[in-house]
């Protein structure tokens, strides 16, 4: 079967049109709101969701994709390492 011309891969729900690596700041947003963070080295995250509260992620293990809607990862309380951003 043929995949349908009319479908755009980037504009299904679960797919990203592209990623940059986080460098972790208390200060410094991201270049925009994500759509996914990836977790290369586990640990915690303090992300900035879109709407400006921040939330502690605890234990994030290892290869997780985190589903959020943030703008920046916070460096203090954030211990996860090799974090990606996805857009």
């Amino acid at each position: 079967m043929a995949v349908p011309t009319t479908i755009s891969i980037a504009s299904t729900p679960n797919s990203f049109e592209y990623a940059a690596a986080i460098t972790t700041s208390d200060t410094v947003s991201l270049t925009g709101i994500t759509r996914a963070v990836y977790v290369g080295g586990a640990g915690n995250i303090t992300a900035i969701m879109s709407n400006g509260d921040a939330v502690l992620f605890t234990a994030v293990p290892v290869g997780t994709v985190l589903p959020i809607r943030c703008t920046r990862i916070n460096a203090t309380a954030t211990t996860a390492t090799l974090l990606i951003a996805m857009y």
